[in-house]
Formats: structure tokens, sequence, C-alpha cells
């Protein structure tokens, strides 16, 4: 992506209470295209994550920490597989 002359921001998470589908360290990036490598919610999240580090790109939002989160009952509802909260800090990647 650098060769190509993307930009990118990294998603680290820092953070989870309850059940969490990854542990504190998990890394996904996305580039200013959309494209991705990595995971912090193992597909939970993800799409909420694409579009908050395209607004940091985007110059839209700063970057800093995010939090996601759902009850067991809210995450059943909607799909998910499992409660608990993520907290991800969301960065553009200085080359």
């Amino acid at each position: 992506w650098r060769a190509a002359g993307h930009r990118v921001a990294i998603a680290r998470v820092v953070g989870t209470e309850g059940s969490s589908p990854r542990d504190p360290g998990a890394t996904m990036v996305v580039n200013d295209a959309g494209e991705v490598a990595g995971s912090v919610s193992g597909g939970c999240v993800e799409g909420a994550v694409v579009g908050e580090a395209l607004a940091i790109l985007a110059g839209e939002r700063e970057r800093g920490v995010i939090s996601f989160g759902y009850s067991d009952d809210e995450a059943f509802a909607v799909g998910l597989t499992c409660g608990g909260t993520i907290r991800l800090f969301i960065e553009p990647l200085d080359w």
C-alpha cells in the first residue's frame, strides 16, 4: 500500500470488558481505498471500524479511542455471538 501511495489507518484493540472475540493487541489496517487487512472483532464490528478509519484518513475525525459494545441480549438480537465491549485506538499511520 505504501508503494502505491495509499494512506493507512491502524485500529488496535486496547481494552475489553466481558466477552470479546479478540484480545488486546489485535490489529486491523485500512487504506484510503477501503481495503482491509487483519481483524479486531472477528466480524462483529469490522464495518464500523472501517468507517471510523476512513473518517480519520479524510480528516473528519481525530485519532483516538472508540468503544463498541453490546449486552448479551442485544448481541444475539443483531446476530452477534458474544456480548461485551471492545475499545480500539484508531490512528493514521505515519510512513
